[in-house]
């Protein structure tokens, strides 16, 4: 067998129609006959074009409402006879079959359909038989057929025949194939987690996951690492649906940098006044409420300006013109908003490696989905932690009630824990983080790193006396001794938030009444690891 395999006859059954008649025509003006199905074949008649009908080749016509068209030994034997082998050739001969040497299909719009809302009998009506079943075979003969599956590949298709004189090569049709069975596969991936939903199975028994790549990267976490992003299509407001206004390709750290400081912000509502967070090695270094975003990121900056440099910033409005001047006066590697002024992006235009992104919105923090991190020999799945409390959940254990600014800086404090890598402890002032303490093995040492963190940006910017003094803490899981307590206070902290359920819980208790703190207890956790 040669490697190259002329191309002579192709099936063409398209929903997405998108550059099929000039694909359809060039086709046909290298000699490949047309053979084709209900609403393609009308467009390639209406482009002027000869076709021929499936029906002509099965004689049975399309039934069932399009249900039963292509099942059929006339398209399947044409598609999977191996050319090379005789009896396959004899049965062929014998039944009338005719080899088939390109498939083109696309499939019927499933995902857009779900995407869009449909009911459960439209969404079953969207799930395409025919389509996989004929690209499963091609795919599997790509020794002798060639499959296509992707609008972007039809110039690449007319661009080998041209190269080969009619003809493709084995290598180009196996690459071909790999592509088709990554669409089918991410296709029934769609239909089996869909149809979980539809039942009320959270966990599976069997899980698929799949994505498009949006862009290879140019290394991983570090230079010897390859990378890519892949992106499941949503069109939720994020990194993944963003528009990159300006500066150079976004690299795998500024992807999952701008992802963690997006979904902070986006707890933040535009309704509820601007906000900023800065975030830097996927953890937030600033984070602050404002009268203006202008406002809001110089207060974020001045918690941790040390950190905040070649950070990440994120946006809970319109980017402005006067927000995009404080932002320039340090090096920034990404500012992600739901919008940007005109003047903004010109502010921008002089910095050519900053990326600008805008993503139309903030995404719902409290939206279901789930989370998947692989790990040796599996995956782990989970719910996003989109848990929150309010006023009405929290519990007053000590002695000293929180006062009201208390309680709106626990609660802002609380929210700004639950996106920092545990252990976690936060202190804030006003609606403004003062220190982050994160990562930690022990959580007494977050507390302090915190608390030194405070001291240092108070003598930084000129401050009479620690940034900690008066404000408040959270700890994103309990304290199991009262020493993390205790070192809050020491630092000035005056009123602690954190879930309880300790079974030293009485003797934190007791700590934080003897140090005069107030304390509230959420009996909610928020571990990020």
């Amino acid at each position: 067998m040669t490697d190259l395999q002329p191309a002579r006859r192709a099936l063409i059954s398209v929903s997405d129609k998108t550059g099929l008649e000039a694909f359809a025509a060039a086709l046909a003006a290298r000699g490949v006959e047309l053979i084709s199905t209900g609403g393609t074949a009308r467009a390639l008649r209406e482009a002027g074009l000869k076709v021929k009908d499936v029906s002509e080749l099965t004689g049975f016509p399309e039934m069932m409402d399009g249900r039963v068209k292509t099942l059929h030994p006339a398209v399947h034997g044409g598609l999977l006879a191996l050319r090379d082998d005789e009896t396959h050739l004899s049965a062929m001969e014998a039944h009338g079959i005719g080899p088939i040497d390109l498939l083109v299909v696309n499939l019927y719009p499933f995902e857009a359909a779900i995407a869009a809302g449909a009911d459960y009998d439209t969404a079953i009506e969207n799930i395409d038989i025919g389509g996989p079943a004929m690209i499963r075979a091609a795919a599997k003969n790509h020794k002798f057929v060639t499959v296509v599956v992707d609008v972007e590949d039809y110039d690449a298709v007319i661009a080998e025949l041209d190269a080969r004189s009619g003809a493709t090569s084995f290598s180009f049709r196996r690459a071909l194939a790999q592509t088709a069975y990554a669409r089918t596969g991410a296709y029934d991936a769609a239909v089996s987690t869909w149809m979980a939903g539809a039942a009320g199975i959270n966990m599976p028994r069997r899980r698929v996951f799949s994505g498009a790549l949006a862009s290879e990267l140019r290394y991983g976490e570090n230079p010897h690492q390859s990378a890519a992003f892949y992106i499941e299509g949503s069109s939720a407001p994020g990194v993944a649906s963003a528009e990159q206004h300006q500066g150079k390709a976004l690299s795998y750290n500024n992807i999952n940098d701008t992802d963690a400081a997006f979904r902070l912000v986006s707890e933040f509502p535009a309704a509820g006044g601007p906000a900023c967070v800065i975030v830097k090695h996927a953890n937030p270094c600033g984070v602050a409420t404002g009268s203006s975003l202008a406002q809001a990121f110089g207060r974020a900056f001045d918690c941790d300006r040390t950190s905040a440099f070649g950070g990440i910033v994120a946006l809970n409005g319109t980017l402005d013109a006067d927000t995009a001047r404080a932002i320039t006066q340090i090096f920034t590697e990404v500012v992600i908003a739901p919008e940007a002024s005109e003047d903004a992006k010109e502010v921008f235009a002089a910095k050519k490696n900053l990326r600008l992104l805008t993503t139309g919105g903030l995404p719902d923090p409290r939206k279901k989905g789930q989370a998947v991190r692989q790990v040796s020999g599996g995956w782990l799945v989970q719910d996003h932690d989109n848990g929150a409390v309010g006023l009405a959940d929290l519990h007053v254990v000590t002695k000293r009630q929180p006062s009201d600014r208390e309680l709106s800086d626990l609660l802002f404090a609380w929210t700004v824990a639950k996106h920092v890598k545990s252990n976690a402890i936060v202190y804030a002032k006003d609606e403004a983080t003062v220190g982050i303490g994160a990562g930690q093995m022990s959580r007494v040492d977050s507390s302090t790193i915190a608390a030194l963190k405070a001291g240092r940006m108070a003598e930084a910017l000129g401050l009479d006396e620690s940034a900690a003094i008066g404000s408040v803490v959270a700890s994103d899981a309990f304290f199991p001794f009262p020493d993390g307590l205790l070192a809050a206070a020491e630092a000035g902290a005056t009123a602690v938030i954190q879930p309880g359920g300790s079974m030293r819980d009485d003797a934190v208790i007791a700590a934080a009444d003897e140090a005069g703190l107030a304390m509230v207890l959420t009996g909610m956790r928020h571990f990020l690891h």
